[in-house]
């Protein structure tokens, strides 16, 4: 199948579309409105500094329903000692810059522009974009953020700083989102990190079924 590039428009072709590596089309922006619309189409934009826009749709989808998060003991152990606070949307700013600068298990830099920082800020200012921090003696030590449309987040990166920080914030957000009823998390592609917690791959058909009720569902807030 080709890969589409995209226009002034500010529609995506059907995510089923995308070439056997997940990739669909190539070009457009990162507005507010073009981040949205791929959201709710089942895409999402990554791609290295000095190249293309680039948007996904990988088949399988990795996802982590809420009621099916698995904690380790010596997580829990971790979370028992209350070694971090967690806060949600006080520094998100702070925290994509955080995850910006970790590096790559792979290959050099990150994936996270200052285009794309520039984009999910503005996210965040609409309400979309959403941040949790892990504080350790009032330093920002972890965190992760993510994008929330109806009742499905979706995860974009995490940072740490002292060991098991971003675990805990991961922790402390899925079980929030499970309070307030959300459908599932994406996870976008498979990491062993997350399968730990209980994520699992799903056909993408199966994915962007779910993923229309889920943003169309009415919206609880962090």
């Amino acid at each position: 199948m080709p890969v589409f590039t995209l226009s002034k428009r500010l529609s995506f072709p059907p995510a089923h579309l995308a070439i056997k590596e997940g990739l669909l089309a190539v070009g457009g922006d990162l507005t507010v409105d073009r981040l949205l619309t791929a959201y709710r189409s089942g895409v999402f934009p990554w791609y290295a500094d000095g190249d293309p826009i680039l948007w996904w749709s990988p088949d399988p989808r990795l996802v982590l329903y809420p009621q099916e998060l698995r904690v380790s003991k010596s997580l829990k152990r971790v979370i028992n000692k209350d070694l971090f606070q967690i806060t949600f949307n006080n520094a998100f700013e702070t925290v994509i810059r955080g995850c910006a600068e970790t590096k790559r298990s792979y290959g050099d830099g990150t994936w996270i522009t200052d285009e794309m920082k520039d984009a999910y800020c503005r996210l965040h200012r609409h309400g979309y974009a959403h941040s949790v921090e892990a504080w350790q003696s009032g330093n920002l030590v972890g965190g992760l953020y993510g994008v929330i449309i109806g009742r499905i987040f979706f995860g974009e990166s995490m940072f740490s700083k002292v060991s098991n920080s971003s675990k805990v914030a991961f922790v402390r957000l899925v079980q929030h989102l499970k309070r307030l009823q959300f459908v599932l998390i994406d996870c976008q592609v498979k990491t062993d990190h997350l399968m730990r917690f209980g994520a699992r791959e799903i056909p993408r058909k199966v994915f962007l079924e779910q993923l229309k009720k889920a943003v169309d569902a009415k919206p609880n807030y962090l």
